[in-house]
């Protein structure tokens, strides 16, 4: 097969979409969409079903810090566009509410524990769709709990992305460092929505280091 005739099916799939500012074509969960409010502010469509045409940037700080000095909303939507102030911050709590959203759901259906006794208990017996794991919390219980999850091989279910304060204001509670979700529809979402906040903010952290 061609290199073009492989490009066109990419672009023709509708879970593919081009960077504007790459002009490389990735899968959509790692891409962030923008379209145009009808006053002409420019508005990060997280959920992808806002209407007006949209513009498609890969999922990092980097990328948008990139897209916004180089005017590429502009170029690619071919029309002027006000920029909100701090438009990476603004993605990153987007970002963030989404999946702190999801976790506060599960809790309130009953599908998360909180404390680390009642986490180490849910991992042991194999409970555990998703162990959270505090970004500010001590060192020693993150690597106790996650080595029980790469013992049992489900390293991909460990999320160490988001701080203590944020779990608080989620659960309800007072400093949680660790958290489990059990299995269903609601650890997979917020999951994928952990992705793509962890995504976002290690890709941008990832490309100024480099």
């Amino acid at each position: 097969m061609t290199g073009l005739a492989q490009q066109t099916i990419l672009t023709d799939d509708p879970n593919v979409r081009m960077c504007a500012l790459t002009r490389a074509q990735r899968p959509r969960g790692e891409l962030l969409r923008f379209v145009v409010s009808p006053d002409g502010d420019l508005v990060p469509d997280l959920k992808e079903n806002l209407p007006g045409r949209g513009v498609w940037l890969s999922l990092s700080r980097a990328s948008v810090a990139e897209a916004v000095k180089r005017k590429v909303f502009a170029r690619a939507l071919k029309d002027q566009v006000a920029l909100p102030e701090n438009l990476a911050d603004l993605i990153s709590r987007l970002l963030l509410k989404d999946a702190m959203s999801c976790l506060s759901l599960a809790s309130k259906a009953g599908q998360v524990v909180a404390g680390f006794e009642k986490t180490e208990a849910t991992v042991v017996h194999g409970r555990a769709a998703v162990l959270i794991a505090a970004s500010d919390g001590a060192e020693d219980g993150r690597r106790k709990l996650s080595g029980k999850l790469r013992a049992a091989d489900q390293a991909d279910r460990l999320v160490e992305c988001f701080a203590s304060a944020d779990l608080d204001l989620a659960l309800g509670r007072t400093n949680v460092i660790h958290a489990a979700i059990n299995p269903g529809g609601l650890a997979r979402k917020f999951m994928a929505c952990a992705r793509r906040y962890e995504l976002f903010e290690l890709n941008g952290a990832a490309q100024a280091e480099s």
